[in-house]
């Protein structure tokens, strides 16, 4: 808003209260441009675009000749363009009579018509719900692309093919190049026979899993209000049940408490296996101090594998040799 109140006291200022130039139709009365009466507009609100067509016809400059004349004419096919911009419109006829009943309130009609000018014209609501498509898609590709490098590495591992010969064989069809009693097929039909038993028994999550609409952008709005109403009452229910009652933790929400406190998503703990999640309730990791014990040990065992690691080791006789006493990372 101060923007348009700067710009308006840039303007000239005029030498009387009343129609002011630069703004709408100037000096002139936008009504009285298009020969229309103010009080009867609305009966002759339907006759508009006639009277603005047959003005046009009659000031269009391509029909003036002289040079002078052709000038006043532009000018005037202006006015007129302009009239018919403000009359056309509701909402700007509406800032226009009221410029033209409070003429004295300056700096809001020159605040008003600024804000219509620069305001978009295009629907607010539908530039947000193209922006999220388009990301929606963005996304889809996305995961599509990195679900086919997921595929495209493990039809090269031989371990994947020889499962996918396996099942192959179970169903009846023959991959090998030689002979035998199933019709023979060749390298190219093999290949694709290969790949397509493994792409459909391959199980792949996180962030190269296959691609779904459900994970979109679009998606998750759609269903905001239901996810919303579904943590609310997840979050009481747990209030009721484990801090009012005083339950003991079922496995569900000894899960969630070990996930919370390894810092980890949902979609990276549901890409643990069972055996690693079997584990974690094993040492009841959902407890504060078994939790840290665990991520002591933990970090010691991380510790000794990386002051085992070859690459470590000439790093560390690198450091002792060329820099001195200034190795901080391990304490040695």
């Amino acid at each position: 808003m101060w923007l348009f109140v700067f710009i308006a006291c840039l303007i000239p200022s005029v030498k009387a209260i009343g129609l002011a130039e630069g703004i709408y139709c100037g000096l002139e009365n936008c009504y009285d441009v298009l020969s229309i009466d103010r009080n009867e507009f609305k009966e002759k609100q339907k006759d508009l675009p006639r009277i603005y067509r047959q003005l046009v016809r009659r000031y269009h400059p391509d029909t003036v000749k002289d040079p002078a004349e052709k000038e006043k004419a532009v000018k005037r096919f202006q006015v007129i363009a302009t009239a018919y911009e403000v009359l056309k419109d509701d909402d700007t006829r509406s800032d226009y009579d009221y410029y033209l009943d409070h003429p004295e309130e300056r700096y809001y009609n020159y605040y008003q018509y600024y804000r219509r000018r620069v305001a978009p014209k295009v629907d607010v609501r539908i530039v947000i719900v193209v922006t999220i498509c388009l990301i929606s898609i963005f996304q889809y590709i996305s995961a599509q692309q990195k679900y086919q490098e997921a595929l495209s590495y493990a039809f090269k591992q031989e371990k994947y093919r020889l499962r996918a010969k396996e099942v192959a064989k179970q169903r009846g069809i023959n991959l090998d190049d030689g002979r035998g009693k199933s019709k023979k097929i060749n390298k190219e039909i093999a290949e694709a026979v290969i790949q397509s038993i493994i792409e459909e028994n391959m199980d792949i999550r996180g962030g190269y899993k296959k691609p779904s609409f459900y994970d979109t952008l679009l998606w998750n709005i759609i269903i905001l209000p239901l996810n919303l109403s579904r943590y609310v009452w997840w979050y009481c229910a747990w209030i009721i049940k484990y801090n009012i009652r005083k339950e003991d933790y079922d496995e569900e929400a000894k899960l969630y408490l070990i996930r919370k406190k390894m810092g980890l998503s949902g979609s990276m703990f549901n890409a643990l296996t069972e055996e690693e999640r079997a584990g974690y309730l094993a040492e009841e990791l959902w407890k504060e101090e078994a939790y840290e014990k665990w991520k002591d040990k933990r970090e010691e065992l991380e510790r000794e594998k990386l002051a085992n690691s070859g690459a470590y080791k000439r790093y560390i006789r690198y450091m002792r040799n060329q820099a001195g006493n200034t190795i901080s990372f391990l304490d040695e």
